[in-house]
């Protein structure tokens, strides 16, 4: 980090990793932003893998962590002046290895073909990458879903998920697999669904009856797209085949998988 590295003097740097630039001066031990005199230390974050971030107008420093019962969450740096990943018990939640979070995301987004003036269904919100990024393709209404209170904390303190505030990004707090079947046939032009990790308590998000009822509230022609990674690519049980067998039955054709999303686009036909 410049800040941390450089000598004394002013210059301009980031102090949201790289959405805005700021005017900071160093003297010493010390860096003055604005008004406010802050010790150099204050700036180094805790573990190496952390993001300090400074807020402007609360003129305070924070790192963004919380300790729960339930596990351990927090945004974790995977670049400079790069959007950070949100990490739940060790577990990053977006891809990092040779691509950022945001061109994830834009793999994801652009294998929905989305067409502006679309009405988009967002499974699992995590930090709001996808809901942000399909409402700057034009989206006219993103409804998203998320299950953990913990990960909504999280993104009210990343200022990469500000565009969540956008109002055409609606955001329910609940578990999506139960709330579906209050969402009405037929409405959503595009769905994208990109789950946690399969393990016995996401299951249900991979399950026949749930693909059935995304089936249900997609309009016919519409596009669904599903990250899945590439769990046991090489060896049985094949997570892919299972879930490329059961979006199948449940009525999409044109099911194929997208290298580069790293996941399923199937089509419900017109």
């Amino acid at each position: 980090m410049r800040l941390l590295e450089s000598g004394d003097g002013c210059f301009h740097a980031t102090l949201d990793i790289g959405l805005t630039q700021s005017l900071v001066c160093r003297q010493g031990g010390y860096v003055r932003v604005g008004d406010l005199e802050l010790p150099i230390s204050d700036l180094r974050p805790t573990e190496p893998d952390r993001v300090v971030f400074f807020d402007v107008d609360k003129q305070e420093l924070y790192e963004v962590v919380k300790h729960t019962e339930s596990g351990f969450y927090k945004l974790k740096a995977v670049g400079l002046d790069v959007a950070p990943t949100l990490e739940i018990n060790g577990i990053h939640m977006h891809r990092i290895k040779d691509v950022d979070p945001i061109t994830d995301t834009l793999y994801k987004v652009r294998a929905l073909r989305l067409k502006r003036g679309g009405i988009v269904l967002d499974t699992c919100m995590g930090l709001g990458y996808t809901a942000i990024t399909v409402a700057e393709f034009g989206a006219s209404l993103v409804i998203t879903f998320e299950v953990d209170p913990n990960v909504v904390y999280v993104a009210e303190r990343n200022p990469w998920s500000r565009g969540l505030a956008d109002e055409r990004v609606k955001i329910h707090l609940g578990d999506v697999v139960e709330a579906v079947y209050e969402l009405p046939d037929e409405f959503f032009d595009r769905v994208i669904h990109d789950p946690p990790r399969f393990t016995s308590s996401t299951g249900d998000l991979y399950s026949q009856e749930f693909y059935n009822q995304l089936f249900r509230v997609l309009k016919p022609g519409g596009v669904l797209f599903h990250y899945t990674g590439e769990p046991r690519a090489r060896g049985p049980p094949s997570i892919l085949k299972g879930i490329k067998e059961r979006l199948v039955r449940a009525g999409y054709v044109r099911v194929f998988f997208d290298r580069r999303a790293m996941g399923f686009t199937a089509v419900k036909p017109g």
